[in-house]
């Protein structure tokens, strides 16, 4: 097993000999196997272990055992308590995913600090097989059908060529002592009811089954490449960017077919599922407006795009401008002088510049986001209109009003920047001094 261990290591090119490999170790058989097998390398290696606090003494007897090796193999030893229960309330998700996320980003942070330069976790070839039956339970699609790759960035898994029997008779052979996880015996999860009660009734229909699967889903990997290049040929169709936006085009998008699975393909990243979909094409031409959250980011269904955007608090600080100022770089920037009066045919007609009559304003004035029922009275008129009317009338999308500024004074709007000033606020022919604003 030595050889193979070192000839995978060399096929799939997981690390030098100059590397320093951070060995992530339960205390379970697969872990301490793996640990033994980099000990007889000359690597420079380090122990990493995780107390989830799920089993109570269990939990502390496991860790004291990995420590006890760390002892044994004269190895830095690095471990971390966590309050997994917790975690896993807090965010929603299940105590398996929980530990997941907490086991990978300590590990992770402890890589950065000690300057390492990977992390190897135990996973073998029966953890391809079980996991491939759980993303067939959890309807991944083919992308959680093509495996575990041997080398993710900065994790690698040297033992994805062996399979437990072997990993047994190695741990045997060398007389390697381990600690039984109590769990691992529980059908309550997914995993091990797989393992325990499916695994064996399809090795019962075909005694080479593992190797079945193993082989189909080297099928469904090349497969998978192949899709991979037909979703980004459609990416770089329908796929624009504009600050910090990404913008799909949905004429683009439906000329493509079954396009539900290509939008899927092209948001999957940013948290929104196969039901988020669903809904936004039931959506899609018919309301405009409509929004779709995830923890990180959101989708605005507009007129002709699918506006992705990352979650943001909507900002109601104020900002404000004296009588003597003459620029401004923050929220936006904006210069302003003051000039004698001028007449109204030499104003230019551009929005973004404001003409405003100097004594009619109140200062400090003020900068911010706009509000619901804001009202002003835009120029040339004599009756007031509501803010959201305007930008209705203006066919603002949702971001556009979300990113709207207004300059006020005291509570009267006076700009609405950019855009169009109020007309209490015009210069006329008693005006003194104008003050100019540039956007």
């Amino acid at each position: 097993m030595n050889n193979q261990f070192h000839k995978f290591i060399k096929k799939n090119n997981l690390f030098s000999k100059n590397d320093k490999v951070l060995i992530a170790v339960s205390g379970g058989i697969d872990s301490i196997v793996m640990l033994d097998l980099f000990a007889k390398t000359k690597l420079e290696i380090a122990i990493v272990h995780c107390n989830f606090q799920l089993r109570s003494d269990e939990s502390m007897e496991d860790e004291k055992f990995v420590r006890s090796l760390s002892k044994k193999y004269k190895l830095q030893f690095f471990v971390k308590k966590f309050d997994t229960k917790k975690y896993a309330s807090s965010q929603k998700i299940s105590i398996q995913m929980a530990a997941r996320e907490l086991r990978y980003n300590w590990f992770e942070k402890i890589r950065k600090e000690i300057c390492f330069d990977y992390i190897s976790i135990a996973h073998n070839k029966d953890d391809i097989v079980e996991t491939f039956f759980l993303n067939l339970i959890r309807g991944t699609g083919i992308r959680g059908l093509t495996g575990i790759n041997a080398k993710n960035d900065k994790i690698v898994r040297p033992l994805l060529f062996a399979d437990r029997k072997m990993i047994d008779s190695y741990r045997l052979e060398n007389q390697l002592p381990f600690r039984e996880d109590s769990s691992n015996k529980s059908i309550k999860y997914k995993r091990n009811k797989i393992r325990h009660q499916i695994l064996p009734l399809f090795n019962e229909l075909n005694p080479a089954f593992s190797d079945t699967i193993l082989e189909n889903i080297e099928k469904l990997a090349a497969t998978e490449k192949i899709y991979a290049t037909a979703i980004e040929d459609v990416k770089n169709k329908v796929i624009s960017h504009s600050e910090n936006q990404i913008k799909i085009s949905l004429n683009e998008l439906q000329k493509h077919k079954p396009y539900k699975t290509f939008l899927y393909e092209l948001i999957y990243k940013f948290g929104f599922t196969q039901e988020n979909v669903a809904d936004i094409c039931k959506s899609i031409g018919y309301v405009s407006g409509r929004q779709f959250f995830t923890k990180s980011h959101r989708i605005i269904i507009d007129r002709e795009f699918l506006i992705i955007t990352e979650k943001k608090t909507i900002s109601y600080e104020e900002f404000q401008i004296n009588s003597e100022t003459k620029e401004i770089s923050e929220p936006i920037s904006l210069k302003l002088g003051l000039n004698p009066s001028i007449s109204s045919d030499k104003i230019k007609k551009n929005t973004e510049i404001a003409y405003l009559d100097f004594d009619t304003l109140k200062f400090p004035l003020k900068i911010r986001k706009w509000e619901k029922g804001d009202r002003f009275f835009p120029l040339g008129m004599k009756k007031s209109k509501k803010l959201s009317d305007f930008f209705i009338d203006q066919k603002f999308s949702i971001l556009e009003k979300e990113n709207q500024w207004i300059l006020t004074s005291e509570d009267k709007i006076v700009w609405i920047i950019g855009k169009r000033i109020d007309n209490r606020f015009k210069i006329s022919e008693k005006t003194k001094k104008v003050l100019i604003i540039k956007s």
